[in-house]
């Protein structure tokens, strides 16, 4: 009798370890080895993938060392970004708690190069590092180094070992503009399962909308708060519209008089449709200018666009803009001034959605004006409201590109009404951060 007791409180109790037991072992045993395996494969080929890789290995000595000047009995608050889109949601949020508490502790993560490298001079981060590989060691060595008063994921890059980590210490952990890309959960049933159970492991979701708020109670995930708060990227334009106001990159000179299309984060994909469309234009529209901006302003994507141009169209790089001789085609060489651009256009074209997916929309959207892209947009829910509003327009072809501009660049007051459409929408919007805050007063 008493063996049979023990047997039943010895299988409950293993019962109820199990499905934990067995989340960590599928992810750690044979998610964990085919990551690392590609990564090493990828940063052979890639030379952004190396360059992570390889800052990847002296992680904890650099770790260490700047944390080691922080005074360890301050709150400290860890933001992990996937990349520089993400943390763009980031920096609202960490502007309002330096804003309202000083000494607030800054760490930022991140998994990418592109995002590690651009914000590496951000005045507002205590310390910016990369992520290290997501194993068991790594991710409890690098939680007792930071020793984070409270953990932020942003949008959908949680990496469950250092989640794991977290919850061993009791550290709260946040999802702010939570998503859960609804293809990677519905494709395997497994996968579904493991997600489920990521994000049943965190104590705080903010999302987006309602939409998301619903889909993550719909599939089970029930344990954390979940509240709408909205895009903190919307805060975060309307900051930067009001900083890059008081900045003159181009002179009145140049741009007076001329009606100009702002081509913003292109990639070659982009530009194999709109620059045909772009030579097109200037026999039709006089005083046209267009400012070019490469999403990778390196040396050959420039001169490919060069070469594309030649015997077509004169161009001169903003470096160069001093020598500046009516040239009908500015291309930009340098980074970071994407948002302070905008403010020169009449058309806006975002680049991406010709590629893996479309970028930043709400940078034009905020100077009111009509937006062009490419059709691959699903990955943005602000490209997506845009064009439900009738201010974002899909390009699929060169004579698409052609038509929206000559509609917009010749017909003034339906290019101002879309404009001022596109800018309510994003005033509508503003408000996400002080909402966000709410929630993280608890830790801070």
């Amino acid at each position: 009798m008493h063996e049979g007791n023990t047997g039943k409180r010895c299988c409950k109790c293993c019962g109820g370890i199990a499905p934990e037991m067995t989340k960590k072992l599928f992810y750690n045993y044979l998610v964990i080895p085919f990551l690392w395996f590609f990564f090493r494969i990828y940063s052979m080929l890639n030379e952004k993938a190396r360059s992570g890789w390889a800052a990847r290995r002296k992680l904890f000595e650099e770790l260490e060392r700047k944390i080691s000047h922080l005074k360890s009995s301050r709150t400290r608050i860890w933001f992990h970004s996937s990349s520089m889109g993400e943390f763009e949601q980031a920096k609202p949020i960490i502007a309002e708690i330096k804003r309202l508490k000083p000494d607030v502790q800054i760490v930022i993560s991140f998994f990418s190069p592109s995002g590690y490298e651009h914000s590496l001079n951000y005045p507002l981060a205590d310390v910016i590092v990369y992520i290290p590989f997501d194993s068991p060691r790594n991710a409890r060595k690098f939680v007792r180094i930071v020793a984070p008063s409270a953990a932020i994921f942003i949008r959908y890059d949680i990496w469950p070992n250092h989640l794991w980590a977290l919850k061993e210490k009791n550290i709260p952990t946040f999802v702010v503009s939570a998503q859960i890309r609804k293809r990677s959960y519905q494709s395997i049933p497994v996968v579904g399962n493991f997600i489920r159970s990521i994000y049943n492991s965190v104590d705080y979701i903010l999302t987006v909308s309602e939409r998301d708020k619903d889909f993550f109670r719909k599939i089970g995930i029930n344990k954390p708060i979940i509240e709408v708060i909205g895009d903190t990227r919307y805060d975060q334009v309307w900051k930067r519209k009001s900083e890059s106001l008081r900045k003159d990159l181009i002179d009145n000179d140049i741009i007076e008089g001329r009606k100009i299309i702002v081509v913003g984060s292109s990639w070659r994909e982009d530009e194999k449709v709109i620059l045909p469309g772009i030579v097109a234009l200037f026999s039709e529209i006089k005083n046209l200018l267009v400012i070019l901006v490469p999403h990778e302003p390196k040396e050959e994507n420039i001169e490919a666009i060069e070469r594309e141009l030649n015997g077509k169209l004169s161009s001169i790089r903003f470096s160069h803009l001093q020598h500046y001789n009516n040239e009908p085609i500015i291309i930009i060489d340098s980074v970071g001034i994407l948002m302070t651009l905008y403010r020169y256009g009449h058309v806006a074209y975002v680049g991406g959605g010709f590629g893996a997916g479309v970028h930043n929309v709400l940078e034009p959207a905020v100077y009111g004006m009509p937006i062009l892209c490419g059709p691959r947009i699903s990955n943005s829910q602000e490209a997506l409201l845009l064009k439900k509003e009738g201010v974002l327009f899909e390009i699929l072809f060169t004579e698409d590109m052609i038509n929206y501009c000559m509609r917009f660049l010749t017909d003034e007051v339906s290019r101002i009404q879309c404009g001022n459409r596109a800018f309510e929408i994003v005033k509508k919007n503003i408000g996400a951060t002080i909402k966000c805050l709410s929630y993280l007063e608890k830790v801070m």
